[in-house]
């Protein structure tokens, strides 16, 4: 009797007070571990308003200044018969503008990141101010040379001036994943749907040809041929394919693009070594996760976020993420090279990790910690990229620093200058930009403020917002979770504190909805109206789903739905 009796009394406990919970045992990564739980000075900026302040800055015509305006039109109607905007890729870049080089040197990087960064915050680029900035994209569709895909310039008379077309593959596959992108905001776009099936013809039957073997600097899509030169070998180009590959599937239904990206994800992980190379991995490790649970697929994501995090990239070397602590400043979080000048951090690359980063945990719970810890890191240093953010004594030009109106940021930032000789008594971080480089002797200092690595802030801005405790992020894991299927809005949540705490959540629509916690697989709230107070465990994540009051609530093939829609892929 009392064994009985002490038996109900634990059950009592454990139901009441939670002690045990069907928990997603978390992963860990070895990077983000070396990542401080609560980065210090902590300060997380509005990254939608600066999204919004750059698009009304940077798409000014009549913008007044030094080296302003930063966008003009370039009339040379490449591939297609119209007009196409042309951003500077820095600030007083010399070989760009209405009077340079015809106008037409400008890079897709720039124009289809400020485009995608636009639209991800709710700004409808199709028709602003009497201008469609989407149909202007097109020019980017290399139809004239054959190609016939999205390539990071119009044409090749401007090829040599830089941005890596023709010649460095990464550059001529990510203006496809940013159109892919695109076109799922805008897919009544005219002409779109012709090119997003050539591109995906091209990368299937590239794909074909490279038969697992991506061991090349680039590919001629033209001559559909595998080339080699002075570049190394770029084998991460096969999760650029694949993302692509797989966009197109869930777009047109057409299953070679399913076979294409698997094969090309088999590929993928199939290198001996770390073959990251720029910003194409973590669409690797993303399409891993999605396709696991979508077509069954067992890829490796703690391989491939590794080979994304680690800094062990052979090719590149010591590409990565930075971790670590400079002068009192973590800069922990930041893409780049972890060995040049004892590391180098790049704002871009820092941005479009973060687009299929963060939707993993939709698919793969187990990485929300880890996810949501190296957010916090990447969103807190990211702010000291921006002049106005970066104290003085840390950066190359903080007397130019009106230039950048507030929108444009540095380049990247380094643990010392990279100029060597220039800017030698600066401490890390050292706030500064490649430009200069470019076109030594002409181009401005000032060209170390990045146009085209700003214009990707969009990502940041729909991606993140703040909550109630100062260093708990609210994360949108559906804001670039493209080409999905049907969803409930989904967010994570990470307390990086070593205490329990309690967060206000707000919910996103004005209908009453339950909340489902898809870490603890669990309901934790019920018929929620504007807000409820949820509890975030110390150094652990939510992964709240809101899903419709009392909704039906099923299981088949290890998901949970709710009225016919998945809110857990893992539920076990």
């Amino acid at each position: 009797m009392r064994f009985t009796l002490k038996i109900l009394l634990i059950i009592t406990f454990i139901v009441r007070y939670g002690v045990v919970k069907a928990q997603v045992k978390q992963l860990t990564l070895n990077r983000v571990e070396e990542m401080a739980n609560l980065p210090q000075p902590l300060q997380i900026i509005d990254w939608k308003l600066m999204a919004q302040n750059f698009d009304k800055t940077i798409y000014d015509f009549q913008a007044t200044g030094d080296y302003w305006p930063m966008i003009w039109m370039d009339s040379t109607n490449k591939n297609f018969d119209q007009p196409v905007m042309g951003i500077y890729t820095a600030v007083g870049d010399v070989r760009q503008g209405k009077q340079h080089n015809k106008g037409m040197f400008h890079e897709a990087l720039a124009n289809m990141g400020s485009v995608l960064g636009a639209s991800l915050i709710g700004i409808d680029k199709s028709k602003q101010n009497g201008m469609n900035y989407v149909a202007m994209l097109k020019n980017y569709f290399n139809r004239d040379t054959k190609w016939n895909i999205m390539m990071n310039n119009t044409a090749p008379e401007v090829a040599l001036l830089g941005g890596g077309y023709g010649r460095d593959w990464w550059y001529d596959v990510y203006p496809n994943v940013l159109f892919y992108a695109i076109y799922e905001r805008y897919p009544n776009e005219k002409d779109f749907d012709w090119i997003a099936k050539s591109i995906a013809e091209k990368f299937y039957k590239a794909d074909s040809i490279l038969k697992g073997n991506y061991n090349y600097s680039y590919f001629d899509y033209a001559q559909m041929k595998p080339m080699k030169n002075q570049i190394c070998a770029q084998q991460d180009a096969a999760a650029g394919h694949a993302w692509v590959l797989y966009a197109a599937y869930k777009k047109f239904g057409d299953k070679r693009y399913l076979q294409g990206a698997i094969s090309a994800m088999t590929a993928l992980e199939n290198n001996k070594i770390n073959p990251t190379y720029e910003l194409l991995m973590p669409f690797g490790a993303y399409l891993a996760a999605r396709m696991n649970v979508e077509q069954g697929t067992r890829f490796d994501v703690q391989k491939l976020l590794g080979w994304t995090f680690d800094g062990t990239a052979v090719c590149r070397a010591g590409w990565g993420i930075l971790t670590g602590k400079w002068n009192g400043f973590d800069v922990s979080g930041v893409v780049g090279s972890t060995m040049d000048h004892g590391g180098y951090g790049f704002l871009m690359n820092t941005f479009d990790a973060a687009w299929p980063l963060v939707p993993i945990v939709r698919y793969d719970p187990a990485y929300a910690n880890a996810i949501g810890k190296w957010m916090l890191n990447a969103v807190n240093a990211s702010r000291l990229f921006y002049p106005q953010y970066a104290p003085k004594e840390h950066q190359t030009l903080p007397q130019f620093a009106t230039v950048t109106k507030g929108v444009i940021a540095y380049e990247g930032f380094a643990r010392s200058s990279t100029f060597d000789s220039l800017y030698t008594n600066l401490k890390a971080p050292v706030a500064q930009g490649d430009g200069p480089k470019w076109v030594p002797g002409k181009n401005p200092e000032v060209s170390q403020f990045s146009v085209y690595g700003s214009s990707h802030v969009g990502i940041f801005g729909a991606i993140v917002q703040k909550t109630t405790v100062e260093g708990i992020l609210k994360l949108d894991v559906l804001a670039t979770d493209f080409y999905r299927n049907k969803a409930y809005p989904t967010y994570l949540i990470y307390n990086p504190y070593n205490q329990n705490k309690i967060v206000n959540y707000k919910i996103k629509g004005k209908k009453k909805v339950d909340l489902y916690n898809a870490v603890a697989q669990e309901f934790i709230a019920k018929n929620v109206s504007l807000a409820a107070n949820v509890s975030v465990e110390k150094n652990s994540s939510v992964l709240i789903v809101e899903t419709p009051v009392n909704g039906k609530i099923t299981k088949a093939d290890n998901k949970l739905l709710a009225n016919g829609i998945v809110i857990d892929y893992q539920k076990k």
